[in-house]
């Protein structure tokens, strides 16, 4: 196709997907073009995989169908803005969906032109929400963006990171895999400077640029990054020690406490060991409330100590 007919085509298309449905008088006078035009101009998009429904009659009528394949959508720079906007929102914590969001945000970022990206920071900058319950730092949006991106290209990424220790370095990675656990989104990468695989949390991430150099992927250790991640921060020393015995199935702890899934071990089928160990007291008895049934529990002795004081404050409240 010449370049005017591929815009009209594209402008066609756009056309299509702003309304339910257009007559064939409507398309072409919108275009620009004969009746005539317009139909061949709907050949052409078929042939691209847009499944174009036509309704017979003097004047024809035209509608974009669902079909069998997802084809590519034109977005107008107000769509992309709010497209982008709804995305770095559902990545950073709409329950169920997050991956799948942060996934279709790389793709979109990687296309959005620098103008329209800074207008999405700029209104998402203006929004606020209400968060219970709330687990911890969110990530930023933009770097979950910016290391999809990466650990799709297999690009090597530099940035500061702080440790659990306040202490802070230059880190060199590959990145692999983005894990999300409660609200909490961690980095799995291999650290060039240290040889090893390591996990890093995008809230003590700053600084974060990609160095144009791309690596050969590589395989994660039992081949399930999830997995991987759950294992690294089960096994990740905390200073508190607060180990439940729950009088409830596994399962059902597991959907009232999903950041807790890798922490939930069955004992048999109406008993399970949660455990609630944490770097914050609060957290603890918040992890504890969250369990919501009757459970025995073997802790550290500050955190008996500070779960005594907020049952003894409850009741003074109550009475």
């Amino acid at each position: 196709m010449t370049s005017d007919t591929t815009a009209r085509v594209l402008r066609l298309l756009s056309l299509l997907q702003m309304r339910r449905e257009w007559s064939g008088a409507d398309l072409a006078d919108r275009l620009g073009v004969t009746v005539r035009t317009v139909r061949r101009d709907i050949d052409r998009l078929r042939e691209l995989g847009y499944p174009v429904d036509s309704a017979r009659g003097h004047t024809g009528g035209y509608r974009l169908a669902p079909g069998a394949g997802l084809p590519p959508l034109l977005l107008d720079d107000d769509e992309a803005v709010a497209i982008t906007v709804t995305l770095r929102t559902a990545a950073g914590g709409l329950t169920g969906i997050e991956e799948s969001a942060l996934r279709a945000l790389a793709k979109l970022e990687q296309v959005l032109p620098r103008r329209l990206r800074g207008q999405a920071t700029a209104l998402q900058a203006s929004l606020a929400g209400i968060t219970w319950e709330s687990r911890g730092p969110r990530a930023d949006p933009a770097l979950l963006a910016a290391l999809a991106v990466a650990c799709r290209d297999h690009e090597i990424v530099t940035f500061d990171y702080t440790a659990r220790d306040g202490t802070a370095a230059w880190r060199r990675v590959e990145p692999c895999h983005l894990v999300d656990s409660g609200g909490l989104w961690y980095l799995l990468a291999h650290d060039t400077s240290k040889d090893d695989w390591r996990i890093f949390r995008l809230d003590r991430i700053t600084g974060a640029a990609a160095t144009g150099s791309r690596v050969p992927p590589r395989e994660v250790p039992g081949a399930d990054p999830a997995a991987f991640v759950a294992g690294r921060l089960s096994a990740a020393p905390t200073r508190y020690r607060a180990i439940a015995t729950v009088h409830a199935p596994a399962d059902r702890i597991r959907a009232r406490t999903r950041y807790l899934a890798t922490r939930i071990q069955p004992l048999d089928e109406t008993t399970c060991r949660v455990d609630a160990s944490d770097d914050h007291l609060p957290r603890i008895a918040q992890t504890l409330a969250g369990l919501d049934t009757d459970y025995t529990l073997d802790a550290d002795p500050d955190v008996l100590d500070h779960l005594r004081a907020l049952a003894h404050r409850t009741l003074r409240a109550m009475n």
